[in-house]
């Protein structure tokens, strides 16, 4: 019977075109899944066919796991320290196995055993088909729309088929059966059922790899795209940046009579694309990337990682854009958070955060209104300014003698650390499980503590407004220590 079997996996496998690893692993699982038939538990087996005499043993086996997770699968796993009891130096992660009787070939059946290796073949001969598709190494596939499964299309190219799902389309693009397409490869799923390869047209990618495709000099390297933003089918913003000071970025991607941004625009349904030099400076790539907007001054938040920018009564609509578009896309593009707003709301926000600093100064340091606005037109805007700035440059503000300076360092040391100590008792009553909440502080879980906030429950039935709300960080901090705190929720 071993020869039949030697006889039949070297069989298939020229058939099929396919290694012969694969034909003996397709009959060790029929062999391993027909031995546990034997079995009423849920028993764990596995065949070994020796490659050279077509002879096959099998063996029931246990997984070893750590004692303190206990007994997920009794039939199928075994604790540590029973494990140890039979091999001293074995691992969590190892098996125990002990021999079984083997079942004969036969008994099987041929025609069921060769089913399982026919859809091991198959499944082979797909992931041969993904392999060689995706060494080529390419970032856009181009096909044909094959099929529509409910609304979502089934695009193949070559034998390969992927999936361009309905909300990765353009709006109001309307492909059918037979028409060609084009979009950026996002996903490759090797678990899917159906096809492994997830497709998008809306992706910012797709308009950079666009870009790369019309415009040589990027392949070049002479040029770089360095980040896209898109309102998919109606407006985009692309940053460039030049390495060769004799090259124009912008000229060169709108190209001769506008030949090559045409050509993009005309892949995406006509959506506008507003190209923007790229800077190291943030403040200057913001307002290049708000551009038609003229803008009059920017004022930087490292801490909030936000810029708010000034701009005319009359250019604010045009840096809004329709719908905040503009402003969205710039956001988008620069990865700042833009806040536009006209002189006179700037001024207002200005004074505003004046006096509340000058009321945490003349309040934390006991010092008079005057103090505080010299410490404020000195450019000081918080207590471990004062507490920790070099005191040389203390020292060298005019309205301040030496023994002011060491005055008012000490004061702000102390403030900090009465308002450490107050931060501390606050979070005393917290869970433990949000104090461990990855991306907490101290004075985050203070905060939170003032609205009751006391445990990952409290903080994940928040919403992130709510959150915002309470401690003033900023969205996207907000949204993602929500989800963080939720996940146990979904576990």
């Amino acid at each position: 019977m071993s020869r039949e079997v030697l006889l039949l996996v070297d069989a298939l496998a020229r058939e099929k075109n396919v290694n012969k690893d694969v034909v003996f692993a397709a009959l060790e699982a029929a062999l391993a899944s027909a031995t546990k038939k034997r079995y009423q538990e849920d028993a764990d087996i596995r065949v070994a066919i020796d490659r050279e005499s077509g002879e096959h043993e099998s063996f029931r086996r246990w997984l070893v796991v750590p004692d303190e997770a206990g007994l997920q699968e009794p039939d199928r796993q075994i604790l540590l320290f029973e494990a140890r009891e039979q091999i001293p130096d074995i691992e969590v992660d190892d098996y125990i196995e002990e021999p079984v009787e083997s079942i004969e070939f036969g008994r099987i059946g041929a025609q069921a055993a060769k089913q399982v290796i026919l859809q091991r073949i198959r499944d082979a001969e797909r992931e041969q088909i993904l392999n060689d598709f995706l060494e080529r190494g390419e970032k856009i596939m181009t096909g044909t729309v094959k099929r529509i499964d409910k609304g979502n299309l089934i695009v193949e190219s070559g034998r390969v088929e992927a999936l361009l799902r309905r909300d990765q389309l353009i709006p109001k693009e309307n492909l059918r059966v037979g028409d060609r397409a084009r979009a950026y490869i996002v996903k490759v799923d090797r678990t899917a059922r159906g096809p492994q390869i997830e497709l998008s047209r809306t992706a910012p990618e797709f308009l950079i790899k666009l870009f790369e495709i019309e415009v040589p000099e990027i392949e070049q390297g002479l040029l770089e795209i360095k980040s896209a933003a898109r309102d998919p089918g109606v407006r985009a913003k692309i940053a460039v940046v030049a390495y060769d000071k004799r090259i124009d970025p912008i000229g060169t991607c709108v190209g001769i009579r506008g030949t090559r941004v045409q050509a993009v625009r005309n892949e995406l349904g006509g959506e506008n694309v507003d190209i923007v030099l790229w800077s190291e400076d943030p403040a200057q790539f913001v307002i290049g990337a708000l551009a038609p907007a003229a803008v009059q001054s920017i004022v930087v938040d490292e801490e909030k990682h936000s810029m708010d920018v000034v701009v005319d009564e009359n250019e604010l609509a045009v840096a809004i854009g329709r719908s905040g578009q503009n402003v969205r896309l710039a956001s988008e593009l620069t990865g700042w958070q833009i806040n536009i707003m006209t002189p006179d709301e700037s001024a207002e926000k200005q004074n505003q955060e004046q006096g509340e600093l000058r009321q945490l100064f003349m309040q934390r340091l006991d010092v008079d209104e005057e103090m505080a606005d010299i410490l404020i037109e000195e450019g000081f805007s918080s207590l471990e300014e004062i507490a920790y700035v070099p005191l040389n440059e203390m020292l060298e503000i005019e309205a301040f003698d030496e023994d002011t300076v060491h005055e008012l360092r000490n004061r702000a040391r102390d403030a900090l650390l009465t308002m450490a100590i107050a931060s501390e008792e606050k979070v005393e009553g917290v869970a433990l499980d949000l104090k461990s909440l990855d991306g907490m502080t101290t004075e985050l879980l203070a905060k939170l503590a003032e609205h009751n906030i006391q445990t990952r429950d409290d903080l994940a039935e928040l919403d992130v407004d709510e959150l915002v709300e309470m401690t003033a960080i900023d969205e996207e901090q907000a949204k993602a220590l929500i989800m963080k705190a939720r996940e146990h929720w979904f576990q």
